[in-house]
């Protein structure tokens, strides 16, 4: 049983059940309104045989495989390019220079506040881009922003006196900033990062406004052929798991990489250090011996 804390009570017997029934109601909502849709499914007749055959022709595999092919391509050039530009921004708005730190304020306010949308439009009509080419520079300009301000507020939140420390012993701010403060704020922002990620995976479906051959551009194909008299529903169905399934492993292995962190020797010894003798890691473990 759960014990009671300052924030918690542990539920008697009454609020157990209680807790129970609303748990069974909404378990009993929830299957309802499953059942309902695959109702609908069936009776307009989406789980089909001719509806799904098309599935099975190598053209379509090949085309779905090439559009799938291509969000990827989209969405690693601009996770690389928003993480550089998030980076450098974030250095600029923490800079002691107050030119630097104006500007980069500017860029971080104004491409946050501008539609991602209209700037991929604006990159590839006005100044005639690539599609690949507009949809990279668009994702990069808002994400890197975004991306900026996590930056920036994970680097402000590591204690004060460790950068004052830093300082005391000698260490220039280059130094403080590579092996002080990002270090510590990187394991913070991780989550943030994360998801700042799946919004730009999930963003890579704007280029099929601009003819960019991705997933769901891809996807749209098959869904207007005519020929196949193939429905959106089936199409929808077939590359929704596919796009639920790349954000879900994009957040599994940042869950992966920030266990991984959280326990390795380095990050174990400044959570003893700064947590005083005798004290034991997250999860009551008690800290490993060091290495010799």
């Amino acid at each position: 049983m759960t014990d009671a804390t300052a924030l918690y009570d542990v539920p008697g017997p009454l609020t157990r059940r209680r807790h129970l029934l609303y748990g069974v109601l909404s378990t009993a909502v929830l299957a309802g309104i499953v059942a309902w849709l695959l109702y609908l499914l069936f009776s307009t007749g989406q789980f089909t045989y001719t509806k799904w055959m098309p599935f099975e022709y190598t053209g379509i595999q090949e085309l779905l495989l090439r559009g799938l092919g291509n969000t990827l391509k989209a969405f690693a050039l601009a996770a690389v390019f928003s993480l550089a530009l998030g980076g450098l921004l974030a250095a600029g708005r923490l800079s002691d220079h107050r030119g630097v730190r104006w500007a980069a304020t500017a860029v971080v306010e104004f491409f946050r506040a501008m539609p991602v949308l209209v700037m991929i439009f604006f990159i590839f009509v006005a100044l005639k881009a690539q599609p690949l080419v507009a949809l990279v520079a668009g994702l990069t300009l808002y994400n890197g922003s975004v991306l900026a301000e996590v930056f920036r507020s994970g680097v402000a939140a590591v204690e004060r006196g460790q950068r004052e420390a830093a300082f005391a012993l000698g260490m220039r701010k280059t130094q403080v900033m590579t092996h002080v403060l990002v270090p510590q704020a990187v394991r913070a922002m991780l989550p943030a990062i994360i998801s700042q990620l799946v919004v730009a995976l999930k963003d890579t479906s704007l280029g099929y406004l601009i003819t960019y051959e991705e997933f769901l551009h891809a996807g749209k194909l098959i869904a207007s052929n005519l020929d196949y008299d193939l429905p959106f529903i089936p199409v929808v169905m077939v590359i929704s798991p596919i796009y639920i399934g790349m954000c879900m492993l994009l957040s599994w292995f940042a869950g992966w990489v920030s266990r991984r962190e959280r326990h390795s020797p380095k990050t174990e010894a400044v959570a003893v250090a700064e947590a005083g003798p005798g004290a034991l890691l997250p999860g009551g473990e008690p800290p490993t011996a060091p290495r010799p």
